[in-house]
């Protein structure tokens, strides 16, 4: 299931390619994706020592700060994505939330990626009974981080892909 839409919304898309999205609100939401992966990162971590995505959340980092290219993020991340397979769904889960948070230096709207996979292992992670308060619980974990600045932006890019994203932003 895509977890972007066919139409691309120009309040993600840098202003040097056509959309309104400020260099500075890029960096703000690629922040806030990487802050999500790291937050189930640990769920990974207990079931493999494979370093490719803790590596790809370093270049997410340093692309932040101007010192990763664009490249070397995107390149990131397909090796994070490709260590969650064959893993338990809160490890691959957690491994694609990476790979999605660091692909943010590509693509702005990856941002909901590594906020719905991140919500998904730690649902995943959860006693059956409970991952849907697990669900809630990481959801207003997420928002309760997000920077006041693209706050509003990235709450109705919720609603708007909520269904592509396994409906995980649902309050």
């Amino acid at each position: 299931m895509p977890i972007l839409p066919r139409e691309r919304d120009p309040r993600l898309i840098t202003i040097r390619r056509g959309g309104t999205l400020t260099d500075e609100h890029h960096v703000l939401l690629a922040r806030w994706a990487l802050a999500c992966a790291e937050h189930v990162l640990p769920l990974f971590a207990r079931e493999s020592d494979d370093d490719r995505p803790s590596e790809a959340l370093r270049v997410g980092h340093a692309w932040t700060r101007g010192e990763a290219t664009m490249r070397d993020a995107h390149n990131a991340a397909f090796q994070a994505n490709a260590a969650g397979r064959g893993l338990s769904d809160p490890a691959r889960f957690a491994a694609l939330s990476a790979g999605q948070a660091v692909a943010v230096a590509h693509v702005a709207a990856h941002d909901l990626g590594a906020a719905a996979y991140a919500i998904r292992a730690a649902a995943a992670a959860a006693p059956e009974p409970e991952r849907e308060a697990a669900r809630v619980v990481e959801l207003g974990w997420q928002r309760a981080l997000l920077p006041s600045e693209v706050r509003d932006l990235v709450v109705d890019d919720q609603r708007l892909r909520n269904a592509i994203c396994w409906n995980v932003f649902t309050e």
